[in-house]
């Protein structure tokens, strides 16, 4: 979508659907806002802290500012080096079992407990323990998952997503974690982004409105068994990085990052977020020219805006190893970095490193005392408001519940308020029980390309459908629809008499992948998998009508896909609940989705309008009908 589009979509020109009332308008800002949030400074807080950091060692106070990965940190170093936080990256579990159970994951967050609170500080500090459950606790083998972000953007539903934050968080705290990485509040501008499925919307201001109700499901003010520290990430302007390229160059102007890509993080904010994680990537005031260099580095965004400007009183987060991106830094030491505003460092394997090298910096005066001691006081307010202090892991009442994982018919409900209806040409849909149906497409019976990146590991690949126990497929959802006799499944559709159903249901799509790998050159399709386009061109033209479900991370060109296809239904990422796709294919419920993002009509996003655009979605009560599309050959995009 081009800048001029966003615009537009900022100031509420575009209607995100008939059914759905458009964001409201908003006045374009000149200046970074300050944001009230929803959460107030305590006066006794904040001298219990001051009082606490006055007590603290110069290593005390940089042990809190680490952040070590599971897998490469004990309790006992934990205890030794006042270590403030852990992490577990995507495809990282207890002792490195994939299949941990939940008393392993409850039974490592105690240990962890219990060492900090055996170190020789006077006032002993428990640790946050952070973990990336983006679209449900994704990494726990049995859990949940719902639609990644881009399908729940679709479904133009805050309420929905508060529910969505408050069930993620409780599964969370079933695993003993207090923090949650998460909402991604990117505003993408360039579909090839590999992170395209992690942002909500096109439109800034249904960024905001989610970022918002994610934050308050999720976070609330902690005042409820189930509520985690929550994150606004990734600071700033991720999703609008020069041709869509992962930690690349955001070249927007001041008031374009401001009113664009800021919009998330002010509902964030407001809400009452407690950390911020900075970006990978840099930015170039497209305005001035002025290069402002990679986001941890950035004084002027992470200290004078954030903090600053916009009040925010939490603390900052760095990403994985980022800082070693920063010119003359290393993944362990970087004063740069410190010094521009983040306060905990994610140093996940060479955590004792940083302390000793970050230790020598303040000795030095590279680093101010004064730097060191915000960031623990922010580190320290954020526990205090947490209500960690004294609430060992497994005395939550959440705490090893098999129950806490589980909130299916929650996720059910948001794959059918998701899917939207591109197609239906000669009512193909909805389908009637009872019909013989021929189901083909390698991804109808697939839960990893059903679910996605950041699904079990890093990537969501090397996953079988074993590794979901409490999961059902679009196949398993046919199925149970139409009768399982009814139904036939063949991968690739060679060889069937199509002649013999009365349906065919096609379900296609990407395979799962996460930042970096996923980053495209060209969003046409069938390119990349032209597998898709075989398959339906084994079962069309042959007398019965073709439903195509299609599975993706982002939106794409397709009209070759959709040409043969009688009806095109796109699923984007649904999660462990397929029934929620049958419950629309069958027609007990209608197609509520509607676009979140433009759909392409050529290969490259910028070089032609959109041949579905944002707000775009039919649905049974609202029919219409597409037609032939144009085919063009890919191209290089430039």
């Amino acid at each position: 979508m081009s800048k001029s589009s966003f615009r537009r979509a900022l100031l509420g020109s575009i209607s995100l659907c008939l059914l759905f009332a458009p964001m409201t308008r908003a006045e374009p800002l000149n200046d970074w806002p300050h944001i009230d949030s929803a959460i107030k400074r305590d006066a006794a807080m904040e001298a219990k802290i001051a009082k606490i950091v006055s007590q603290m060692t110069l290593r005390q106070k940089i042990g809190q500012m680490t952040q070590a990965e599971i897998k490469a940190v004990t309790p006992e170093d934990i205890r030794k080096n006042y270590i403030g936080s852990v992490l577990n990256g995507g495809g990282s579990w207890p002792y490195m079992m994939k299949h941990a159970g939940l008393n392993d994951w409850v039974s490592m967050s105690d240990g962890f407990y219990d060492a900090a609170m055996t170190t020789d500080m006077k006032t002993k500090i428990p640790l946050l323990w952070g973990t990336d459950a983006v679209h449900g606790h994704g990494n726990v083998i049995g859990a949940t998952l719902f639609p990644h972000n881009i399908g729940l953007g679709a479904a133009h539903d805050p309420e929905l997503i508060g529910e969505i934050g408050a069930a993620t968080a409780k599964a969370v705290r079933a695993t003993g974690i207090n923090w949650v990485f998460a909402p991604t509040l990117a505003v993408v501008e360039d579909q090839r982004w590999g992170r395209t499925y992690e942002g909500f919307s096109a439109d800034p201001l249904e960024v905001k409105a989610y970022g918002a109700a994610y934050v308050t499901g999720m976070q609330g003010d902690f005042s409820k068994a189930g509520n985690v520290v929550a994150t606004a990430k990734h600071y700033i302007g991720d999703g609008g990085t020069h041709n869509g390229k992962d930690q690349g160059v955001n070249m927007s102007s001041e008031a374009d990052l401001m009113n664009i890509h800021g919009q998330g993080y002010y509902g964030a904010l407001g809400a009452g977020v407690q950390t911020v994680m900075a970006s990978y990537s840099s930015w170039t005031d497209g305005a001035t020219g002025k290069d402002y260099g990679k986001m941890h580095g950035d004084t002027y965004l992470l200290t004078d805006v954030l903090k600053g400007k916009m009040g925010f009183d939490g603390f900052v987060i760095s990403d994985w190893n980022a800082v070693g991106q920063l010119p003359g830094c290393l993944n362990y030491h970087c004063p740069q970095a410190i010094n521009a505003g983040i306060d905990m460092m994610m140093v996940p394997l060479e955590w004792d490193k940083f302390i000793d090298a970050t230790v020598a910096d303040v000795e030095s005066g590279a680093i101010p005392m004064s730097r060191i001691d915000d960031a623990v006081t922010r580190i320290l307010r954020v526990k205090m408001r947490a209500k960690i202090f004294g609430a060992r892991p497994s005395d939550n009442a959440y705490a090893g519940k098999m129950s806490a994982l589980q909130a299916r018919d929650l996720a059910r409900r948001a794959v059918s308020e998701s899917l939207v209806l591109l197609k239906n040409d000669g009512n193909a849909l909805p389908l009637k029980k009872g019909a013989k149906i021929l189901v083909v497409g390698k991804s109808a019976d697939n839960l990893g390309n059903q679910t996605g990146g950041w699904t079990i590991t890093w990537q969501g690949t090397d996953n079988a459908n074993s590794d979901f126990p409490n999961a059902d497929s679009i196949l398993a959802g046919i199925r149970a629809e139409a009768g399982a006799g009814n139904v036939t499944y063949s991968a690739d559709g060679a060889g069937v008499d199509v002649g013999q159903y009365d349906a065919v249901i096609a379900v296609i799509g990407e395979t799962p992948y996460a930042e970096t790998a996923g980053d495209v050159a060209n969003l046409a399709h069938t390119s990349r998998y032209p597998e898709d386009l075989k398959v339906l061109q084994a079962v069309s033209g042959k007398g019965r009508p073709v439903i195509t479900v299609l599975e993706s991370g982002r939106t794409l060109y397709a009209n070759d896909l959709i040409n043969l296809s009688d009806a095109f239904v796109a699923a984007f990422l649904p999660g462990t609940e397929g029934k929620g796709v049958t419950d629309v294919l069958f027609g007990e419920k209608d197609f509520r989705g509607t676009l979140s993002f433009d759909w392409p009509s050529s290969g490259c996003p910028a070089e032609a309008k959109p041949q579905f655009a944002l707000g775009y979605g039919l649905s049974y009560a609202k029919p219409g009908a597409v037609g032939a599309l144009p085919v063009t050959a890919p191209v290089e995009c430039k």
